[in-house]
């Protein structure tokens, strides 16, 4: 397996982009947000990759972080969802969008990328649940800090993503972490 490319970007015409190493002028697929971190052509350029090997073809995608490189592996495990779907996925949204959507349960957010219905952003959510690495992160980032407590709280007590997340959204701005607890559970418990 190509796990990672470094050499001369030579060319770049979305969604490929053209890698020179030692002479042999890698094509590799990449998501638009990584295209647009790429450096101009003719600079050094180092890309994480996924080699896809099928029948009629070798595929190289490439990936700005490892991170990145990692949703894209996740997305692809998930049912009905090949290469490109993933790459139209992670052009849409940040790994840490994507993965606060799957946490929150957000379907919405994943049928605005082209390519993805209902159906579609439902099997994503319920594969990727637990499986992309920043999820709680993800959350805490979103939410003041205060909220990331509550929320903590709230998954340690055994309630869900989604149910933290709903409970969180009908707290006061500003709460503080005890008294969001208590809110939260008296919301929960309803």
């Amino acid at each position: 397996m190509i796990g990672r490319i470094t050499g001369t970007l030579l060319e770049k015409t979305p969604p490929t982009v053209c890698v020179d190493v030692g002479g042999v002028g890698y094509e590799i697929d990449v998501p638009m947000s990584t295209l647009y971190t790429l450096p101009e052509t003719g600079a050094k350029v180092t890309l994480h990759t996924h080699l896809v090997v099928r029948e009629d073809a070798h595929l190289l995608f490439g990936f700005a972080s490892a991170g990145e490189r990692g949703a894209f592996r996740q997305l692809i495990k998930v049912t009905g969802i090949g290469a490109r779907i993933a790459l139209a996925v992670l052009s849409g949204m940040s790994v840490a969008e994507l993965a606060q959507a799957v946490t929150l349960q957000e379907s919405g957010r994943l049928t605005r990328v082209p390519g993805i219905g209902k159906k579609t952003a439902e099997r994503l959510l319920l594969e990727l649940r637990g499986k992309l690495g920043a999820d709680i992160g993800a959350v805490a980032h979103a939410v003041h800090d205060n909220q990331a407590d509550i929320l903590n709280a709230l998954l340690a007590l055994g309630y869900s993503d989604k149910e933290s997340a709903a409970a969180l959204k009908q707290l006061p701005e500003g709460v503080g972490v005890s008294e969001g607890i208590k809110q939260a559970l008296k919301a929960l418990a309803r």
